[in-house]
């Protein structure tokens, strides 16, 4: 099985492209008087996004990270030059990015705004990967005045894990022969797929290298790690087989949610109704858009330490109506959430979707005419939000501080209790 793995990898040629401190290379591009100074691109302190989103290299040989608070930030590089994010740049430049990409393949495959794998197999040997990426980097860096760090290998993990490994403008090439010389070495972190939580578990457990995950047992793996333990190991073994979509490829819809930070933290219950309220209604939206129903429905909360926890049940009733998903939200909520720490932010998805013409079975307990009056009232809701806007019509509830970002007029109030 691996034998075939390998021979089937050995006729690919994946280059994984990196722009590199995307936003705050925008940024230093669009006005010149920032390029010799250290900068970084930071969310709005009176939205609560006080951190730093991107900063440049002057700004990193400083120990400014990703993630930093602003005055933390400051306190590190006292000349530090904080500036908003512009996402309509950084779209406009991503997409230029792609342009360029699509002179050689028609299989890109984007990872967030600043990242894309490139399938080259039909156009370019295996030997000719490198020679290749020089060229893409050399386009980009002269068009765009940008630059990318591109990782060659085989398949999309190594080439990701290539691209990482030299910073900025490089072109990094794992040898198909050696790779567990170059890669078995790196931190188990580096492995695509492995987060914060799942690299914890493996630290813990003594496997801190991916050679270390490369050769860990397969029963550990998935007692400790789970499903996608046996996954991660297949990686560090170099044995992805995934392909790279092409452009025009639209990945199904597997959940819709809606999260915020508030602009002060949760304190009690009534909050969190409240702002679960006001979620739903984007979350119920968004399944009608798509067509879809949820199955279950899941609750992602963060505390004011910045610590994440996610709850998740299913539905007695698949549905997309904004309240049913909100009563079992704050349902779920409630019995899972001890109130340990005031809460940050807030997330509500709707899981386990099916089409919203799949046949449903009820049971004895589900009530046809309340379920008929439930939609009709979503339905009409529907239609005002969007002839009118979003927020032409709320529950009475939500007249006070729902503690949103940004709270917008009402205009029509709907009855807390409507038809619950």
């Amino acid at each position: 099985m691996k034998s075939s793995i390998r021979d089937f990898q050995r006729g690919r040629t994946i280059l994984h492209c990196d722009m590199n401190n995307f936003y705050a290379s925008v940024e230093c591009m669009n006005d010149p008087s920032l390029r010799d100074r250290p900068v970084a691109v930071c969310g709005s302190v009176e939205m609560r996004h006080g951190i730093v989103l991107a900063k440049n290299y002057l700004a990193k040989a400083y120990g400014v990270k990703t993630g930093d608070v602003i005055w933390k930030a400051k306190h590190k590089c006292p000349d530090l030059v904080v500036v908003e994010p512009h996402y309509d740049q950084y779209m406009k430049f991503s997409r230029l990015a792609r342009d360029i990409y699509e002179r050689y393949t028609d299989r890109i495959e984007p990872f967030g705004m600043d990242e894309c794998w490139l399938d080259l197999s039909d156009s370019v040997i295996p030997a000719d990967g490198k020679k290749t990426a020089d060229e893409i980097r050399s386009i980009v860096k002269f068009e765009l005045g940008l630059t990318i760090s591109v990782g060659v290998y085989f398949n999309k993990v190594f080439a990701k894990l290539g691209s990482d490994m030299r910073k900025p403008d490089a072109t990094t090439c794992i040898p198909y022969k050696s790779f567990k010389k170059i890669v078995w070495p790196l931190p188990v972190s580096d492995l695509l797929g492995v987060g914060r939580s799942t690299g914890d578990i493996l630290s813990f457990y003594g496997f801190e290298t991916i050679g270390d995950l490369a050769q860990a047992p397969e029963r550990f793996l998935t007692d400790k790690v789970g499903k996608n333990g046996l996954m991660l190991k297949a990686f560090a073994n170099g044995e992805d087989t995934s392909s790279v979509k092409r452009s025009d490829y639209i990945s199904p819809v597997k959940s819709v949610g809606h999260g915020v930070t508030g602009r002060e933290d949760l304190r009690n219950n009534e909050d969190v109704w409240k702002l679960m309220l006001e979620l739903v209604q984007e979350v119920g939206h968004r399944l009608r858009q798509h067509g879809k129903l949820a199955g279950g429905v899941s609750v992602g909360v963060r505390d004011c330490k910045l610590r994440c926890c996610e709850f998740q049940c299913r539905l007695p009733l698949p549905t997309h109506s904004p309240m049913y998903l909100a009563r079992a939200a704050y349902s779920l909520f409630t019995r899972r959430y001890g109130w340990d720490l005031p809460i940050r932010s807030l997330t509500v998805r709707a899981i386990d979707l099916i089409e919203d013409t799949s046949d449903i079975q009820t049971d004895i307990f589900t009530d046809p005419v309340y379920i008929d009056k439930m939609e009709k009232l979503d339905l009409s809701i529907e239609n005002l939000r969007e002839r009118f806007g979003d927020g032409i019509v709320k529950n009475a509830v939500l007249l006070g501080d729902t503690k949103m970002p940004e709270d917008r007029e009402l205009q029509i109030v709907m009855p807390a209790g409507a038809f619950m």
